[in-house]
């Protein structure tokens, strides 16, 4: 069985506005349209995500980078 990203279409109105925050007119990455399935796991991603990469972030510019490029190796992402 595979699980399908929501679409623009098939998206409720709540995950509307997330999807135009998240890219404003533009193309909303897969990952956060599986995350959609859930509104509410999508909106609490969204507002951590935002608190850490943040520009006025406690975080330091390197470690925010460093944990970025951790995470995808680690994944095996290949960009």
């Amino acid at each position: 069985m595979r699980i399908e990203p929501v679409s623009d279409d098939a998206a409720t109105p709540e995950v509307k506005r997330i999807f135009e925050a998240l890219a404003p007119g533009g193309k909303v990455a897969p990952f956060f349209r599986m995350l959609a399935h859930k509104p509410a796991v999508l909106r609490a991603y969204n507002q951590l995500s935002g608190a850490l990469w943040a520009a006025d972030s406690k975080l330091p510019e390197k470690l925010k980078d460093m944990a970025y490029l951790r995470v995808s190796i680690h994944n095996g992402c290949a960009y």
